[in-house]
């Protein structure tokens, strides 16, 4: 979890972060920063949600924001965690992304714009939508109903 060193990280706060560089750098780690706010990619099949199937909320690394719900994730063999459906409207943000010769429809965090992924449409039912989004830029929660089920209810 990325809230060690950052102050600006919240799972409750739903306000607008906006941060110089320098001070996402000095809060976020090297991995983080350079998809979140320089918006890299990982390499595909190396992030420890791709086949997750734990049952939890999925939030935004660099500021705690929630962006998806572990029963909207699927497996889609693109080598990214993949999700149908994001938590709320105000989750993330949308933006054309014409990089690389494509268009495609970049991902930001709808509270401190950094970058997760993208979206396709090429998804399962009911949205028939694909996020794939670097698990770097991920935090997550198990769901405590769920744990305390698995645990025996302690």
């Amino acid at each position: 979890m990325e809230q060690k060193n950052n102050p600006s990280y919240s799972r409750t706060d739903s306000s607008r972060l906006v941060l110089s560089d320098e001070e996402w750098k000095q809060r976020l780690s090297p991995e983080v920063y350079q998809i979140a706010r320089q918006k890299g990619t990982e390499r595909p099949f190396t992030s420890k949600f791709e086949t997750s199937k734990e049952i939890g909320t999925y939030y935004c690394a660099a500021c705690g924001n929630p962006l998806f719900k572990s029963d909207t994730k699927f497996e889609s063999g693109c080598g990214w965690p993949s999700f149908y459906e994001p938590i709320s409207k105000s989750s993330v943000i949308y933006l054309p992304d014409n990089s690389h010769g494509m268009k495609r429809t970049e991902v930001e965090c709808g509270r401190c714009k950094a970058h997760l992924g993208h979206v396709f449409e090429d998804g399962p039912k009911p949205t028939g939508l694909r996020y794939c989004i670097n698990g770097v830029v991920l935090d997550f929660e198990k769901a405590k109903e769920a744990e305390k089920k698995y645990s025996g209810g302690k």
